[in-house]
């Protein structure tokens, strides 16, 4: 008798991200996250049950996945500046290792959140909850400003998703010589938030910070 066939539920969740991202929740097909996650259709209904609960699946694993790295990062014992710049940083690093997610959150924006329940959207709640926690660190020791940290959670974490969305389109506009990008490196970019970041949340004067050597 032939074995069963072994897969683990995070390659399918895999294989399901690109199909998600490429097709979005209408369109994906659970013939094409089989396909690409190399499995049949009856190892992805055994894990996960339907197109629905895969989706959700996806969408729970990577908040929560975010979510604790930056938990992470708001109980160790950097400054609150530190703290930023390593916040920027790793949902950047994060995002750049899901860059099919983009896509996905971006198309579920679009349509209203229509396919997140109650403990999705849990689970989303998690990422700017745990960054709140960081930008009140800093509120409360007076490194920065008073602020909203949800206010400051999407300040943040707009440009982010959205350079990193928009790789492909940056690589065909710099193929094509429309737009001077070669310099703007993920890295570079990355830089350019914290700096904007540290400028807007400090609790210093602007003219104070420019006197500075």
């Amino acid at each position: 008798m032939a074995r069963p066939q072994k897969v683990s539920p995070e390659r399918i969740l895999a294989a399901a991200a690109v199909e998600f991202a490429s097709r979005g929740y209408s369109g994906a097909r659970v013939d094409g996250i089989a396909r690409r996650a190399r499995v049949n259709k009856a190892m992805l209904y055994y894990h996960f049950g339907s197109k629905q609960a895969v989706y959700r699946a996806l969408l729970r694993s990577v908040f929560t996945s975010a979510a604790e790295r930056l938990r992470a990062i708001a109980a160790s014992g950097a400054s609150p500046t530190d703290k930023l710049d390593r916040a920027v940083a790793e949902l950047a690093a994060f995002i750049g290792e899901h860059p099919h997610f983009p896509g996905i959150m971006l198309r579920e924006v679009a349509g209203g959140g229509t396919h997140l329940d109650r403990e999705t959207l849990a689970a989303l709640t998690a990422v700017p909850k745990a960054f709140s926690a960081i930008v009140m660190q800093g509120v409360q020791t007076g490194v920065f400003h008073p602020m909203h940290p949800i206010a400051a959670y999407f300040t943040l974490i707009a440009p982010i998703v959205f350079y990193m969305a928009a790789a492909p389109i940056r690589k065909e506009l710099a193929e094509a010589r429309l737009l001077d990008i070669a310099a703007l490196s993920p890295a570079t970019f990355v830089a350019h938030v914290q700096d904007t970041m540290r400028r807007a949340f400090s609790s210093e004067p602007a003219h104070q910070r420019r006197s500075k050597p």
